[in-house]
């Protein structure tokens, strides 16, 4: 009889589990490892999948029961939870949810008192980076508004064409551009208010700052701006496209609550502090910035406008965890001179898009380790792709579980005919792995386009049909990208009538069209040029003169500082005979883009603006060499 505490001797199945358990961890192993090296990015991709099924399902969860849950339903349920918490901090001063909460509510009274605005009613403004912008946003919001965000940078022609062509009933202009508006008042479409945020106004313009000392700050009720639909349109965001003067994109609730995910996707907590420099005019900063904040219940740090020099020293200020940028802030702070301490920050994530992989490997290892988030996403689009692994000069990437949710293709492309390649039987064809190709997703019910508002043809323009069978449609991004062998995507360029500069999109039309104004200009063909260490492309205009007439080039200057915001004035010109045309008489431009400006292959007469002598300057050698050098700042 074994005493207390002898052990068993082994059972026969023992000898036999052992080698099955070291195979099976051999196995595991062997799986493991096969894992790493034919899908590295597998669980990544996975963990991010379930992130974008989640918010799907509580979208969904919310349609099912009824509750039509918008971005202003979530900001009204934080200020209920975290009435004190600081919401947006604005030049030191400190605005929390429940303020911000009652500054809207008081304009959305101040409308309801001294208006005829009814919900559905578009409302347009025009304001700069400050706290009255969201405040006025929401408030109108809170009467069932659709608000239309006006670029605060244009002027005359291109900003009556904009109001026009959303018919506001009503206009909201900041104090300090006021100027502009009254340039144009006398032509403004009758019936549509105009109101300031400012004390003294013009005659013809209300005072709404005057209207606020007296409004109640009283919850509005929610019948007011209850929406029915997911479908129904939140916001106007003007967006170039890619010919002519900008486009009013339609943004529904279901866009803006989908785009407000963009950053709780990336790993951002209500712990953060976000800070936004870029205009709140673009989607970026509205509705991946604002409407992300609020999404986490997260604290911004709103800049007026994007400071180089300060930038640092308000993330250090400010405890600023996460930026949003574009591609032109990471290369501005490379080009920064460097300083002690640099590292010494606490931002922790980057999310933007558009920063080239030199200038993303610099800014990593000057300032620190920063996870960069890179995204691609056009503001009236149904697609969107996130770089959620981190890898350098992707935009993201696509697997098979993305390919279950967003139908996208990449297609064969005539950059001189400037349209698709189709085959004989009418079909677009596919590029290989490694080639650029146009990028166009497949519009369908669940990933459907809105368009934009008014002119129909505009919408039309942006859809190919019968793509690779009868009846498809694809929306067109214009925008050329190349998928390598692990599936990661990379920008490549903008196709058309369209180039990027300083973050903004040009449409070459429309300041082919302002510059064809002056009475000795027969012709002129913009396009964008590229120049060394600069994000995008720089506008360039090759031009022909009207018979027996001579060139003016201060007027010329004078003509596109007046008439178009400072990104798209023309940096360089080009005198030449006789427009090339394609066969449907549009100029061509392939080959200028290819010649760029330089004088030691142009023959034609080439012309710099000089701001400084308020004209264009004869291009020449010297002056070329000191662009290419980076020795003058374009």
């Amino acid at each position: 009889m074994s005493g207390l505490g002898s052990e068993r001797p082994p059972g026969p199945a023992a000898p036999m589990l052992l080698p099955w358990i070291s195979g099976l961890g051999a196995g595991m192993a062997l799986l493991h490892l096969l894992q790493k090296l034919l899908f590295p990015y597998f669980w990544k991709d996975l963990w991010f999948l379930l992130k974008v099924i989640r918010c799907g399902i509580r979208i969904e969860l919310y349609r099912r029961k009824g509750e039509l849950v918008t971005v202003l339903d979530k900001f009204l349920s934080q200020a209920q939870k975290q009435p004190r918490k600081p919401f947006i901090v604005y030049e030191g001063d400190i605005y929390t949810y429940e303020d911000v909460d009652r500054r809207s509510s008081r304009v959305a009274h101040a409308f309801l008192n001294h208006s005829a605005l009814e919900k559905g009613d578009t409302v347009a403004l025009l304001m700069s980076n400050e706290p009255d912008f969201v405040h006025v946003w929401f408030g109108l919001a809170k009467l069932g508004c659709v608000v239309a965000f006006l670029n605060s940078n244009i002027r005359s022609t291109s900003l009556l064409h904009c109001i026009r062509s959303c018919e506001p009933r009503a206009l909201v202009v900041g104090a300090d551009l006021l100027e502009a508006v009254e340039e144009i008042l006398p032509s403004l479409p009758e019936g549509i208010s105009v109101w300031a945020v400012k004390d003294s106004v013009p005659r013809g313009v209300i005072s709404l700052k005057e209207k606020l000392s007296t409004a109640s700050d009283k919850p509005v009720p929610r019948s007011h701006h209850v929406a029915s639909n997911l479908k129904t349109p939140s916001l106007y965001i003007f967006t170039s496209g890619t010919t002519g003067l900008p486009k009013a994109a339609v943004i529904t609730q279901l866009q803006a609550l989908k785009g407000a995910a963009g950053l709780w996707a990336f790993g951002c907590t209500s712990d953060d502090i976000i800070y936004i420099t870029l205009p709140l005019y673009h989607s970026s900063g509205a509705i991946l910035g604002i409407g992300g904040c609020i999404e986490l219940g997260a604290t911004c740090v709103l800049k007026k406008k994007f400071s180089a020099s300060q930038f640092w020293n308000d993330c250090k200020k400010y405890n600023v965890t996460v930026f949003q940028y574009i591609g032109e802030i990471c290369r501005y702070l490379c080009k920064q001179p460097k300083r002690e301490g640099e590292k010494d920050h606490q931002v922790r994530l980057a999310v933007g898009n558009g920063v080239r992989s030199d200038v993303w490997r610099e800014f990593l290892d000057r300032f620190g380790n920063i996870k960069m988030c890179e995204l691609y996403g056009a503001t009236e689009g149904n697609i969107c792709f996130m770089n959620h692994t981190g890898k350098i000069g992707a935009v993201g990437r696509t697997n098979f579980f993305y390919k279950l949710f967003f139908t996208f293709d990449l297609i064969k492309y005539d950059f001189q005919k400037d349209e698709p390649i189709r085959n004989e039987q009418g079909w677009c064809s596919h590029v290989k792995k490694g080639e650029p190709g146009l990028l166009i997703s497949r519009v369908n019910e669940k990933n459907p386009f809105f368009g934009y508002v008014g002119n129909k043809k505009h919408t039309e323009k942006k859809l190919l049909c019968d793509v690779f069978k009868k009846g498809d449609v694809y929306f067109n991004t214009g925008d050329l990208m190349v998928q390598d062998h692990e599936n990661f995507l990379y920008f490549h360029d903008r196709i058309g009538d369209t180039f990027r500069w300083k973050g903004e999109n040009i449409a070459t039309t429309e300041v082919a069209d302002i510059i064809g104004m002056l009475d000795f200009i027969q012709e002129s063909n913009v396009y964008g040029v590229a120049v060394p260490d600069c994000e995008g492309k720089t506008g360039m205009a090759s031009i022909t003169l009207k018979p027996n007439k001579s060139l003016d080039l201060e007027k010329v200057y004078e003509q596109v500082v007046t008439f178009l915001p400072a990104y798209a004035c023309p940096r360089f010109l080009r005198i030449q005979e006789k427009m090339e045309t394609t066969g449907t008489f549009k100029p061509k431009k392939f080959q200028l883009v290819q010649e760029g400006f330089s004088p030691l292959k142009i023959s034609d007469p080439l012309y710099f603006m000089d701001n400084l002598k308020k004209t264009y300057v004869p291009l020449t050698k010297e002056l070329y060499d000191q662009i290419m050098l980076g020795e003058i700042k374009l």
